[in-house]
């Protein structure tokens, strides 16, 4: 038996390799120059032959906060063609190689995928005496919570034969900065909310190693680097592992500088002194406390970039918001700064006299405003320049949208930001507080981006995550990677989508096989809990989240701790429905007619106990106490409600004001049960709250209708997909979107034009009302695509290619 279990274990692991090296090796995205392609690592590497050593600095407390430098020095003759590395560190690491800035990681992951980069150096190295230097941090107990760790530790392995000579071993020099101090720990409880993103950068340049990672630097007194008794283990490899390395499966992040745009309020300092944001200097005399508001204009994510001169004894505070607050703690139009103040993340750096001197933090800053606070000493400071670095995965918009309504192009323009400050080496839930990939918000975030860049690499990044982060009783974990145990029930639904959404949109039947069985573990976690007398689920532990209405305690549904909640009933049984497609995709019939069986079981029940009739909305339980937007949305997407009645159902949704509402994030969904319902125009009119943002002056989605945590939140970007997918009207009509699907709900608009990238190529739609009900319509599919145009309940095939309808 053993045996047997070692032999599926180890098929197992082969698959999942196998999987992950398929699609690493994709490169849809240039990147840059020194990251090598990830079939770039050798045969004996891909055994798990591994020469080089974990290695780490001498005398520390190895999972404890700090910041460290490893530097090799070593010598060429000539300039090589190649010079292929594999890098990672834990928790993070920065790359250079003479000086110049090669590469930051690793990708988050766990310990049980530890991720490693490949760079070709190759570029960076010259004949005679070279550097690879690398600053390795541990944020220690104030890490943040996205990051998993096990203790200090950098790893570097040689390709070949020559780059195997710089394979990190006793033969690197390490120190610690003991500059660095972790500042704003705190801010959870200044903030009131809960954030965890880690800590700010304090930072004390008089004892900074300037110039360590140049080839000139002296070392001597640095320490030899310690080499740990920790295996190098690659992936299917070891037996004493305290890190699993896998290859990175995704590019790297973008990096473009970003200038800062306009200062709104400067105190100490003349109005007109301004030139460091346009990289000139601003003098700053002794003895003087300076305050200046910057405004970028629009919230990003970025490296802040400061570059100092003098200053010594001097303090500069640098303080990162998305709004500013009033008294009342509110923040009102965010491009109001009158009467209201700057509270947030913050880094402090405290020159020391030096000349350029250059300040940037550890982990990228995500902010609109801007706030530095200085004070100077008895030296004068000039400050030469501040901009961002702009970060983030390295989406390209391709798809495209305008209409007769102009003001479309707002929504659609702040939903791409939105999505794109949202997207690092995993999904963020959002930027600012959390930087979480959780189920519920990745599975729109995904489809956004097969919308909008025809890029997947991060999706698949994200079902692969989730998989990895099961429990034993076979659910994921609401989010990860993730450092703390939360277990959202109704998330692990939301994973299962997101495979049939991938299966819908793409042909990549080898990769999807192996997340079945962690489907299907999903689906029987909760079969267990179906209450048979009801026919509806029974109580449930865990946090049953569904959405943030004021209504839903913590974001609960009546009825999902107790039992027989239809909203998460009705959830499940329309997940089943889409596993019962999925899994008959792939020939497993006899689980896709248990699915569909128990789909229908749960619909029914719930329809008997909770639907009401004289209001013909669906109750939150069955003793109908409290109605909710959500049942109703549900009911329709599980097919609870017959086909007669849902367009009277979908009008009390929209209408009854006795119904809890959905927030933007369960809009997605209501979306959904428009069309499902023949009233997918009515869409041009919810986007009222978007709107709403915009004329609050956002310029990103926010969490929740005000008062609001987040200003910047994926879930929230849903139009970028709807514009396409509803009004547009494309969609996949069969799995690998092998077949497409247009049927427009353009609602009010007189014209539209979209296109959108599609695996084989662009597929692009025009369509131009004539009168009420006539429609002229301009489609093109690419090439071995085909498909169908439904206007007013009339069907037309599509061919590939360009066609001009006439309804």
């Amino acid at each position: 038996m053993k045996s047997l279990f070692i032999a599926a274990y180890r098929a197992t692991l082969c698959l999942l390799l196998l999987n992950m090296f398929s699609y690493a090796q994709e490169t849809r995205i240039p990147t840059p120059d020194a990251l090598a392609a990830p079939n770039a690592l050798n045969a004996k590497l891909r055994k798990g032959d591994w020469s080089a050593r974990w290695i780490t600095c001498p005398d520390i407390s190895g999972r404890a906060y700090g910041v460290y430098h490893f530097r090799r020095q070593f010598d060429l003759a000539t300039k090589p063609k190649d010079f292929t590395v594999h890098v990672t560190a834990d928790n993070r690491y920065r790359l250079f190689v003479n000086g110049q800035p090669v590469g930051r990681g690793p990708a988050r992951g766990d310990l049980y995928n530890w991720n490693f980069e490949t760079y070709d150096l190759a570029p960076y190295l010259r004949p005679g005496t070279n550097v690879v230097a690398a600053v390795v941090w541990n944020m220690g107990e104030h890490a943040p919570v996205a990051q998993i760790s096990n203790q200090t530790a950098f790893l570097l392995q040689g390709n070949d034969a020559e780059s195997t000579k710089i394979n990190s071993d006793s033969k690197w020099k390490v120190t610690q900065n003991n500059s660095y101090q972790p500042c704003g720990a705190d801010m959870g409880s200044i903030l009131r909310s809960y954030v965890v993103v880690g800590p700010g950068d304090d930072v004390d340049a008089s004892r900074y190693p300037w110039g360590w990672e140049q080839s000139g630097f002296d070392d001597l007194r640095w320490s030899s680097a310690k080499i740990m008794s920790a295996p190098v283990a690659f992936f299917g490899y070891g037996t004493d592992n305290l890190w699993t390395l896998t290859p990175r499966n995704i590019p790297m992040m973008e990096e473009s500088v970003q200038r800062m745009k306009t200062v709104r309020r400067s105190a100490g300092l003349s109005s007109s002194d301004h030139n460091f944001l346009k990289g000139s200097s601003t003098y700053i005399p002794a003895s003087k406390k300076v305050s200046i508001l910057i405004d970028q204009g629009f919230e990003t994510t970025a490296y802040p970039v400061m570059k100092t001169s003098g200053g010594k004894e001097s303090t500069i505070k640098l303080t990162y918001a998305e709004a500013l607050f009033d008294s009342r703690g509110e923040k009102g139009n965010r491009n109001d700064i009158a009467g209201k103040k700057l509270i947030g993340l913050f880094d402090v750096f405290k020159p020391d006299g030096g000349k350029d001197r250059v300040f940037s933090p550890l982990w990228f800053r995500t902010y609109r405003y801007v706030q530095l606070d200085i004070e100077t000493g008895s030296s004068p400071l000039v400050l030469e320049d501040l901009h961002g670095l702009y970060t983030g995965y390295p989406f390209r918009q391709q798809a495209a949208f305008t209409s007769s309504d102009t003001s479309l192009t707002a929504i659609w323009e702040t939903g791409w930001r939105t999505a794109r400050l949202c997207a690092g080496e995993t999904y963020f839930d959002c930027p600012y507080y959390e930087q979480l990939q959780y189920e519920g918000d990745t599975r729109i975030q995904a489809l956004i981006s097969l919308y909008n860049a025809g890029d997947d690499r991060l999706m698949r990044k994200a079902i692969n995550d989730f998989y990895n982060s099961r429990v034993p009783e076979g659910l994921t974990q609401g989010r990860y990677p993730s450092s703390r145990l939360q277990v959202i029930p109704p998330f692990s639904l939301f994973w299962v989508s997101m495979l049939y959404d991938y299966w819908m949109h793409r042909q990549d039947d080898r990769f999807l096989n192996t997340y079945l069985d962690g489907a299907a573990r999903v689906l029987d976690w909760y079969a267990a809990h179906v209450d048979a007398d009801k026919n509806m689920l029974g109580p449930m532990k865990w946090w049953n989240f569904t959405d943030w209405n004021h209504a839903f305690s913590n974001g609960v549904p009546d009825g999902a701790t107790d039992g027989n909640s239809a909203v998460i009933t009705l959830q499940y049984a329309y997940t089943l429905q889409q596993a019962a497609e999925l899994f008959a995709g792939f020939g497993r019939q006899a689980d896709a007619a248990r699915f569909s069986r128990l789909a229908v079981q749960l619909a029914r029940g719930t329809y008997n106990h909770c639907f009401d009739q004289k209001r013909m909305v669906m109750a939150n339980t069955p003793e109908k106490k409290s109605f909710s937007q959500h049942a109703g949305i549900m009911a329709i997407l599980s097919n609870a409600i017959p086909a007669k009645e849902r367009e009277t159902v979908l009008k009390a949704i929209l209408e009854d004001p006795g119904l809890s509402q959905a927030t933007f994030y369960y809009r997605f969904y209501l979306s959904r049960a428009m069309i499902l319902s023949g009233r997918g125009n009515d869409y041009y009119a919810q986007l009222a709250p978007w709107r709403g943002m915009l004329a609050n002056g956002l310029t990103t989605f926010a969490e929740n209708p005000d008062p609001t945590r987040s200003d910047c939140h994926a879930w929230s970007a849903s139009p970028n997909y709807d514009f396409l997918a509803t009004l547009c009207g494309i969609m996949p009509a069969g799995p690998g979107f092998k077949e497409v699907r247009i049927e427009p709900f353009p609602g009010p608009l007189t014209e539209l034009r979209g296109s959108m990238p599609h695996p084989a190529g662009t597929l692009r739609v025009e369509l131009k009302r004539k009168g009420a009900k006539g429609l002229d319509a301009v489609v093109e599919l690419p090439a071995g695509i085909s498909g169908s145009f439904v206007w007013n309940g009339r069907s037309i095939r599509l061919a590939p290619g360009r066609q001009e309808l006439h309804f």
